[in-house]
């Protein structure tokens, strides 16, 4: 794989405040980095320093083998950004805008005319090329964000919130958008939305002040939950402390957890050792106890309760 992004030691300080404390990860073309944080936690100052916007106070990062304090123009060259909130000038219209920043990034005549017509075709705003952007709802403001940022095809590209304030159809082909330039392309995307990393990212990496406290495919994040290969079952209220005493007599069950309790069934939790996996244990010693299940499923991990976990205690 080629290396695209290579951050080192990237570090950031306003007076005594570190806002981003010496990070450094590596991202390769054909990856999609979703970059995770809480609010505060260091993102947009990290992509801002990434992009060539922002000046480290330490380390650096290379784009495209490009090095951000060295050769700032060079990165900015690279790469596409869509920064966070992409402010737009709200009395151009899209195709105003689009045309003014081919100009800037030196695209001119046919291949100008062509990559404004593919940016606005690939994200669907050819119906409001003409409308002034102040008119537009903040869906379609970011759509026009986007198309700026991938308008000269770069092989990186640095999206902030990509759909924010788009709706459930919007950030469906937004998504669908990022799949199918990840292969020729390396991504990030900044992002407190866990459904879009699971969704389109390759690999995860969680900021919490300043510092990064994980680093591994969603899968791999999945894997540190507490629910990763737990069971959950429902069954008649009338079964349930014999199912208990069951199921807590397996090797690798740790705890058996009532979880909703309806007056006639009760949902419950199994959760296993080490993440192990406990279903065909769990079934077979029902059955073996005759306790007919209404319903079984075999947990793959929440990440939302790892982001907590892990975001919380840094």
């Amino acid at each position: 794989m080629d290396l695209m992004l290579q951050i080192e030691g990237l570090t950031k300080r306003f007076g005594l405040f570190t806002a981003v404390d010496s990070i450094s990860f590596n991202v390769n073309r054909g990856e999609v980095l979703g970059f995770l944080g809480p609010n505060g936690a260091g993102k947009t100052t990290a992509m801002r320093m990434v992009t060539g916007f922002l000046t480290p106070s330490a380390g650096t990062a290379y784009v495209g083998g490009y090095d951000v304090i060295t050769a700032p123009l060079e990165v900015k060259r690279s790469i596409g950004y869509l920064p966070e909130g992409a402010p737009l000038y709200e009395d151009m219209t899209p195709s105003e805008l689009l045309d003014f920043i081919a100009n800037v990034r030196g695209l001119t005549g046919i291949k100008k005319q062509e990559a404004v017509t593919k940016a606005a075709e690939r994200i669907n705003i050819e119906h409001v090329m003409h409308q002034a952007i102040g008119t537009l709802s903040k869906g379609y403001k970011r759509r026009v964000g986007i198309a700026q940022a991938i308008l000269h095809d770069p092989e990186i590209l640095i999206l902030d919130e990509p759909t924010d304030g788009l709706d459930p159809n919007q950030k469906h082909e937004v998504r669908k958008l990022i799949n199918e330039m990840a292969a020729e392309k390396a991504i990030v995307i900044s992002t407190h939305l866990l459904d879009e990393v699971d969704t389109v990212c390759t690999r995860a990496l969680v900021i919490a002040n300043g510092k990064i406290v994980a680093d591994g495919t969603p899968a791999d994040l999945e894997a540190r939950s507490e629910l990763y290969n737990a069971v959950t079952l429902r069954i008649s209220r009338e079964h349930f402390e014999n199912a208990k005493s069951s199921l807590e007599g397996i090797k690798d069950v740790k705890q058996v957890s009532e979880e909703k309790n309806d007056g006639t069934s009760i949902n419950f939790i199994v959760y296993p050792v080490d993440g192990r996996l406990i279903v065909d244990e769990v079934s077979a010693a029902l059955r073996a106890s005759n306790i007919d299940v209404q319903e079984i499923r075999s947990e793959r991990g929440r990440l939302d309760e790892v982001f907590r976990r892990i975001t919380t205690k840094a």
